[in-house]
Parts: structure tokens; C-alpha cells; sequence
């Protein structure tokens, strides 16, 4: 074969150029296909003018692909979108340079000196956003992302600038809160004067965000198929799927600064970001763990297999719309939208998502997603859920030990362990731990009595699933 040239801008010399207005920590798969693309379609648009300066967030040897090709990358979108089979390719150039403040510490506390700096995103998931008292502002530089952003932040304070909009995408609940509450708490440690700490409060916006976009990553094992398709060699390619959501909890004036939402991207700012969260974690997330424990032990492999299996897929979709949507506080046609997106995504053929790889802490997960739901439910209808609660015994039936292989901490493994040592008593034994639900779910009316007629079910292969639709 042939060999190609290297994505450079020799190459795509018609790609603009613009002053650096963001700060970007983590320069990894998600960020370029979420943060990058974003900025790129504004860019495109004529509608903000700015680029990326990306600040690497770990110690570690600096990722070269980036000069070498001009910090230019491809991102592909794969799947479905509006019910329309989409299949594109974009070089995007919204990234001018990358810092590595472990060997050039004072270019990047130089960052604070420019006035057009006015956005700070990040995605630290090696580092997160956690405390670190052994971080000192005499560090070059100290070693958690909120040390590092604390001292940045101080050096603009002491010239007399004003702050920034900083907008982290870490998937953890209240994440603008979590890292203001830490870089506080090094302001505290370090004795910074009160009027940093004024400053804080007043010049910058610390938002909280949540982020929805699948990205696979580099199209490995279609390293020469992608290679062909564009023309060039590009060892920053990045997959992700069409759909994509940011919802910012944060003043209006974000969609003036960052005008994400006229460009047409799917960007919400709102004074409370809760719903969308619940949405989220309910209508995406929720299916995902209901889907697991019955596809697994049904013997398939990915949600694909699911989506593509016809009683599964009606029975996830009789679940979001009679069970899920019901008990959101959303406008129903904005939830049904959004359920119908979902299901889309689920069905993306571009993106090979493995049960067994949701199926990590599934217990947690399923307190997070479905128990509320659950227990909505049963408040304001005095019944059951059916295919939740379904979905709950076939969880509870996977975690027997001899169904399929679990994963999860080995504190929640002994205790199933341990109820499954009666299996007589198991479903009060289990249903009993409060340390597991929060709750003793012995006091939900009906419920041990209709899991136990499910446990059954499942272990004499007798359950079927059209009996749910």
C-alpha cells in the first residue's frame, strides 16, 4: 500500500487560526471530540473566535502526536442521529499548543497574564478533582488539578485581572462546587491573603456541568481503512457518536460569552442543572443497568445485542415510558425526545458498549439509577413497578455466584455471598441491608413476595419477557 502523509497543515492549509480563549486541562479522547469539536462548530460559525491552549494534567512524557501534526486531529462521528445514518469526518484545528507545566511551569502559570484567557474546561480523570494537602503553592507545580488551578488563579489575582468562567466536565455529581470547595481549602492551607479569597467569590464562576457523549476513541483496527477514507495518516483520530449534550448551571451571561447554543450544539445553561441530571442518570444510565443482569444471563454481549433482540427492546422502551418518564419532573415531550435519543444511541452499530463492562458495581448503580424510581413508584401509585422490579430480581439473581462473573467491591460481594448461604432467607437477608440500599426494602409492600416469584422464574428458565410488554 501506498503510504500517506501525515495530517499536518501542509496538508489542510485552509484551516484557521485563532487567539487562544480557553484553558483546557486533559487533552485525551473525550475532550477532543467534546470540547475541541464544540469549539471548532462555534470557530466555524463565526461566532466565537478562539482556540484551545491545552495544559496536560499528569506527569508524564509529553504527547508528541500534537506537534508533530500541527495539533490538528480528526474527529469521526458514527450512528444515528434523528433517525439519519450519520457518517462524517472534520479535521478540527481549535487547539493551538500544548503545556506541560511539570517541564515549563512558568509558561504555564504565564496563562494568567493574558486577558483573552477567559474559560477554563477540564477533564482531569488520571488526576480528579480531590483534595491534596500535601500540595504547596512553592510546588513547579504542585500535583493535584486543583492545586494547580488554585495557583494559576492566584498569580491572575495578583496582577489585578479579573477571573474566569471555569466549566469542569468531570463526571462527578456538583463538580464546579467540588473544586471550588478544594482550591478554597488550598487558599486556606497556603494562607493566601482574604482578599484572594474575595476575589474568588466575586470575578470568577465556578459552574457545575454534566456531559453526555459516547467517544470510543482511536479507531483501532481501522488504522488503514480510516487512513485511506481521509487521504492522510492521523494518530489523533477520534471516534464519538453524533448525539451530544452539555447542560451548565450557571448565569445567562455564559451564553453570551460562550455561545455554544447559537451554533446550534446541544447546550443547555440553567440556574439548576438537577433535572437534567436526573434525565440523565435515569433515562441513559437506568436502561443500561436494567438491561444488563437480563442480557447477560440471557447469554448476550452487548446493549447492540439487546437493542437488536425484539422482546428486549420492547420491553426497555415499555419500561421508559411507562415507569421511568413517568416519575421525572421534565416536560414529558422534552424527556420523550430525549428517551427516543437515547434508544438511537443504544442502537449505534459504530459502537461495540459490552455489558459486562456496565455491569461493573452494578449494586451502586442500581441504587443510584433505578431504587429512586423504584421507590417514586410505589409512593404515588401504591404498586409496583414490573419491569423494574424485574430488572431488580435478575440483578439480585446474577450476584448468586454461579449465574455470571461479578464484578464489584469485595465488601458488597461477601454480603450476597452471605445471604446466598440460605437461599431459604435470601431475599429478606438481602433486601434488609441498608448498607447496600440506604433503606430497608423489607418495608416496601409486596416487593420480597414478587422477587421471590421472579428468582424462580429465572432459575427454572421459565421468565418471559412479552409477559412485560
Amino acid at each position: 500500500m501506498t503510504s500517506l502523509p501525515r495530517l499536518s497543515r501542509s496538508i489542510v492549509p485552509k484551516v484557521a487560526a485563532f487567539p487562544e480563549k480557553v484553558i483546557q486541562f486533559g487533552g485525551g479522547n473525550f475532550m477532543r471530540a467534546f470540547i475541541d469539536w464544540q469549539l471548532q462548530q462555534m470557530n466555524r460559525q463565526g461566532l466565537f473566535g478562539g482556540n484551545a491552549v491545552l495544559v496536560q494534567p499528569i506527569s508524564e512524557e509529553v504527547n508528541t502526536k500534537f506537534a508533530e501534526q500541527d495539533y490538528l486531529f480528526t474527529v469521526l462521528l458514527n450512528g444515528i442521529e434523528n433517525g439519519q445514518t450519520v457518517d462524517s469526518a472534520e479535521v478540527v484545528g481549535s487547539v493551538n499548543r500544548l503545556i506541560n507545566p511539570y517541564t515549563d511551569y512558568e509558561t504555564y502559570l504565564a496563562l494568567a497574564d493574558n486577558d483573552q484567557l477567559s474559560i477554563i474546561v477540564s477533564n482531569t480523570t488520571e488526576a480528579g478533582i480531590v483534595y491534596r494537602p500535601e500540595d504547596h503553592l512553592n510546588d513547579k507545580p504542585p500535583a493535584g488539578f486543583p492545586a494547580k488551578l488554585t495557583a494559576l488563579l492566584y498569580r491572575r489575582y495578583a496582577l489585578g485581572k479579573k477571573g474566569f468562567t471555569i466549566i469542569p466536565c468531570e463526571l462527578i455529581d456538583r463538580n464546579g462546587e467540588k473544586l471550588l470547595e478544594i482550591v478554597k481549602k488550598h487558599a486556606e492551607d497556603w494562607k493566601l491573603d482574604e482578599g484572594f479569597h474575595l476575589w474568588l467569590d466575586t470575578q470568577n464562576t465556578f459552574c457545575c456541568s454534566l456531559v453526555d457523549r459516547i467517544v470510543p476513541g482511536f479507531p483501532r483496527g481501522r488504522e488503514q481503512e480510516v487512513a485511506q477514507r481521509l487521504g492522510y495518516e492521523d494518530q489523533l483520530a477520534v471516534t464519538a457518536e453524533p448525539y451530544l449534550l452539555w447542560v451548565i448551571e450557571g448565569p445567562e451571561a455564559i451564553k453570551d460569552e460562550f455561545p455554544l447554543a447559537k451554533a446550534g450544539l446541544n447546550v443547555v445553561v440553567t440556574s439548576d442543572m438537577t433535572p437534567y441530571r436526573e434525565r440523565k442518570v435515569h433515562l441513559l444510565n437506568g436502561p443500561h443497568t436494567a438491561m444488563v443482569p437480563l442480557g447477560l444471563l440471557s447469554g448476550l454481549e452487548t446493549v447492540e445485542d439487546v437493542m437488536n433482540d425484539a422482546a428486549f427492546s420492547t420491553f426497555l422502551q415499555a419500561m421508559i415510558e411507562q415507569e421511568l418518564i413517568p416519575m421525572l419532573d421534565l416536560p414529558v415531550e422534552e424527556l420523550q425526545s430525549y428517551a427516543q435519543a437515547v434508544l438511537e444511541r443504544f442502537r449505534n452499530p459504530s459502537i461495540r458498549h459490552e455489558l459486562r463492562s456496565i455491569s461493573l458495581n452494578s449494586i451502586s448503580k442500581f441504587k443510584a439509577r433505578l431504587l429512586p424510581i423504584l421507590l417514586r413508584y410505589v409512593r404515588e401509585r401504591g404498586e409496583l413497578p414490573p419491569r423494574i422490579t424485574l430488572a431488580f430480581a435478575a440483578l439480585l439473581y446474577s450476584y448468586r455466584g454461579d449465574r455470571i462473573a461479578r464484578q464489584d467491591e469485595a465488601s458488597v460481594l461477601g454480603i450476597f455471598d452471605h445471604a446466598w448461604s440460605e437461599p431459604d432467607s435470601f431475599i429478606p437477608n438481602i433486601l434488609g441491608q441498608t448498607a447496600l440500599w440506604g433503606v430497608d426494602l423489607n418495608e416496601i409492600p409486596g416487593l420480597a413476595a414478587r422477587l421471590e416469584g421472579h428468582l424462580q422464574e429465572l432459575d427454572s428458565s421459565e421468565l418471559q419477557l412479552h409477559q412485560f410488554v
